[in-house]
């Protein structure tokens, strides 16, 4: 009985102890969708980790370029964690009732590290576009401090725009059911829950689909028509070292825009199952910050060095020790 489990404010407003979180019911052999996440989890904190340390250990590396990788590595480190292994808990050990304000903070983190995922991807756009559409003054207008500037403004502009869209769940009353229909503490699902006026929760969740999935891709899909342009004035030679530049990025991009725009126009125009909605945004959230690692450490010329020094100096040490030891 939601009325048994709610404060009730001035008599005004209904909030419930807990919400009940339904997502992931009734599929077969969920089980192993669990490892799997688990699996993942790992494999992500293993990879964004050692790119931080790589990038963090070698001096070339610290560019304003990898400034920027750095950032959607930790952004990539820190949105995982806030996202799996709550999903494990809840689900793998049944434990779906999350209380109000519990999940009031769990959409915030999930909502606010997916928002920098995709504007860090922005940012790493206007560095390729600096790079191949104006080369000769790149390292006078992308400088550390102008870096360090546009990635403090997009975390305090999201903090700020996040915190807005959650405070605004708790103007609502709850005097209806409890259940979210969703894997976490989605925005939508919690909101539609309110039995009073949510015209404004409404506004700031098309706001968020706006500067979240529409604007990004916009502007990163603007940057690349000016690189194409910039590309096709100068030599073939010169075209494919400016492009192998771009790869690693618009990879990243495709991973992490693709599935999210896919599910979304999907969802709106079609029937997806629930339970099949709900695998695929888990994917969408998950699997980009297990890749961008690996794309990053296998497509970058700079990382790649940087690991084989790396790799180097250890079999020196331990060479080094074995023959200490020997003699």
């Amino acid at each position: 009985q939601p009325s048994k489990a709610a404060i009730i404010f001035n008599a005004t407003f209904v909030r419930p102890a807990k919400f009940y979180l339904s997502g992931f019911s009734n599929i077969p052999h969920v089980k192993y969708y669990y490892v799997f996440l688990c699996f993942v989890y790992i494999m992500t904190v293993v990879g964004n980790c050692f790119l931080l340390s790589v990038i963090y250990m070698f001096k070339t590396l610290h560019t304003p370029k990898y400034m920027i990788v750095f950032n959607l590595a930790l952004t990539d480190l820190c949105g995982s964690t806030t996202l799996i292994p709550k999903v494990l808990d809840t689900f793998l050990f049944d434990r779906r009732y999350i209380v109000y304000e519990a999940c009031l903070s769990y959409m915030f983190f999930v909502f606010f590290f997916t928002s920098m995922q995709s504007w860090t991807l922005v940012t790493m756009a206007y560095d390729r576009f600096i790079a191949i559409c104006f080369p000769l003054r790149y390292h006078s207008i992308v400088t550390k401090p102008a870096i360090a500037a546009m990635l403090l403004f997009s975390w305090i502009f999201l903090l700020s725009a996040i915190a807005f869209m959650v405070g605004l769940i708790d103007r609502l009353s709850f005097c209806g059911s409890v259940v979210v229909k969703s894997f976490y503490c989605d925005h939508g699902p919690v909101f539609r829950l309110a039995c009073n006026d949510v015209t404004l929760n409404y506004i700031m969740a098309v706001f968020l689909v706006v500067i979240l999935i529409c604007v990004p891709p916009i502007l990163i899909a603007l940057t690349y028509v000016s690189i194409s342009i910039a590309l096709s004035r100068i030599t073939s030679a010169e075209r494919l070292k400016a492009m192998k530049t771009c790869t690693s990025h618009l990879m990243l991009v495709a991973i992490f825009f693709l599935p999210i725009l896919g599910t979304n126009t999907a969802a709106n125009f079609s029937y997806i199952h629930p339970n099949a909605r709900m695998i695929n945004s888990t994917l969408t959230h998950i699997i980009p910050a297990l890749l961008n690692p690996i794309i990053y450490s296998l497509k970058t010329e700079e990382v790649l060095n940087s690991i084989r020094k790396l790799c180097k100096k250890n079999r020196l040490s331990n060479t080094t020790l074995s023959k200490k030891m020997t003699s």
